[in-house]
């Protein structure tokens, strides 16, 4: 197997020769060897890997592509959005909580490092005390060694002069000046230790300073990494909403605008965070990014508000895209005319769903329309179901986005089971497929 190896690289050789990765640390240098052999299996192994993801990027693409669901594709992408807001939210919460605890603990360090900087001073005051004593007790100690030698310059003096009464007197005072002189010495040693006690809890202090100083670094780093990955989620789930409704030919501002009038959409939790407002505040902080977060998912859940109040869903699920909006040549009487709505063609019985939250404001049967339910939404919005078989609500009732309305059939002037589609703003009547192929971009 050796052997056959070394053949292996041998032949390689040519082609693929050896190399060399070198690995660096602080105190050494290494180096792995790549064998030809090596080389080509590490090839082998990515070109069967970009092989791999292509064709399975292809076979998604194609069945992707091939998939007549357009309901289905909205439910399921629908899902996917809300899952992912409320990931986001449960994201936000426990990044704030952890800015929270951080900024609580960075203000427990800090007080620590107050009561340390206190002791400190102290500590500096008193080496000072200590130095100013230890320099009055130098100046004590050469004042008594100058009254000993000139003690004991007037001791042998007076033993020769022989005069034993001034003899007895100065070796009194002599001995009080050496006591004197031992008590001195004993307060300087005493106080030299103390001053290296102090200076040892003066570096701990230091150290701890600087340890602190560096954690609160650290959770400053990982909070921005957090609050930039939120912000790019933010505006990465904003972009399609803006574009459907950009599509659409609605003005996002107006859109916004209403919603906040007319409904209360912030949340406990989407509230500010309150901070001080003494001195000026540095756009970077963690607690401004964290407002500008908050603000920003406020406005994503005022997009959803306004998204379940206008008509983008489809009316039915598995149908045909019959006759669109426009004008056509008239089925019945052969004149031309304008078709106000979108045709869905299907089985009779077919469910229909109201594709927006609304009133129902008629219900019943209309000359031409057949049995035809009318929603009214916010926003202006006007949508109606024709030709239905059976109807499933009443006047005055609120129905919801996807609530069944009624189902499909052939009444009123029609030449077979289908699905009458209109969308009207004030009374004028709009292509239904404009808002169905916005909400696609998103959905």
């Amino acid at each position: 197997m050796r052997a056959f190896i070394d053949r292996l690289n041998l032949t390689l050789e040519r082609y693929l020769p050896e190399k060399r990765l070198f690995l660096r640390s602080e105190t050494s240098t290494r180096f792995v060897r790549l064998k030809p052999a090596a080389q080509a299996v590490i090839l082998t192994g990515t070109a069967g890997y970009m092989a791999w993801s292509l064709i399975a990027t292809s076979i998604l693409f194609y069945s992707v592509v091939g998939s007549n669901d357009l309901r289905e594709n909205a439910r399921r992408e629908q899902s996917y959005f809300e899952t992912r807001l409320n990931d986001m939210a449960a994201q936000r919460d426990r990044a704030l909580s952890e800015a929270q605890a951080a900024h609580q603990r960075f203000g427990e360090a800090m007080d620590r490092v107050g009561h340390m900087q206190t002791s400190l001073l102290e500590g500096e005051q008193r080496n000072a005390e200590l130095a100013r004593g230890i320099d009055a007790l130098q100046a004590t100690l050469r004042t008594t060694n100058e009254q000993r030698d000139a003690a004991t310059t007037e001791l042998a003096e007076l033993e020769a002069r022989d005069a034993d009464s001034e003899l007895e007197d100065t070796t009194a005072h002599l001995e009080e000046v050496e006591q004197t002189l031992d008590f001195v010495l004993a307060a300087l040693d005493r106080t030299a230790l103390e001053r290296e006690s102090m200076g040892a809890v003066a570096d701990d202090a230091t150290r701890e300073a600087q340890h602190l100083a560096m954690e609160y670094r650290l959770i400053q780093d990982r909070n921005t990494r957090i609050f930039t990955q939120l912000e790019q989620a933010v505006e990465t789930s904003m972009q399609p909403l803006e574009r459907m409704f950009s599509a659409a030919g609605l003005s996002t501002e107006t859109l916004l605008r209403q919603v906040r009038a007319g409904y209360q959409t912030r949340s406990a939790s989407l509230r500010p965070i309150s901070i001080s407002t003494s001195g000026t505040l540095d756009p970077l902080s963690d607690e401004v990014r964290a407002n500008s977060v908050l603000a920003a998912l406020e406005e994503i859940d005022t997009y959803r508000i306004a998204l379940r109040r206008t008509p983008f869903a489809l009316p039915v699920d598995h149908v045909r895209v019959n006759s669109p909006y426009g004008y056509r040549r008239d089925p019945i009487t052969g004149g031309r005319r304008l078709h106000a709505g979108q045709d869905f063609g299907g089985s009779r019985g077919t469910p229909i769903h109201s594709t927006a939250d609304g009133t129902v404001s008629f219900a019943g049967r209309q000359s031409g329309y057949g049995n035809i339910v009318i929603v009214q939404h916010d926003f202006g919005f006007e949508t109606r179901y024709a030709h239905m078989s059976s109807i499933a609500v009443s006047v005055g009732q609120r129905v919801s986005r996807g609530e069944r309305v009624g189902a499909m059939g052939n009444t009123g002037r029609s030449t077979g089971v289908h699905l009458h589609y209109e969308i009207r703003v004030a009374g004028n009547p709009i292509n239904p497929m404009t808002y169905i192929r916005a909400a696609q971009n998103v959905f």
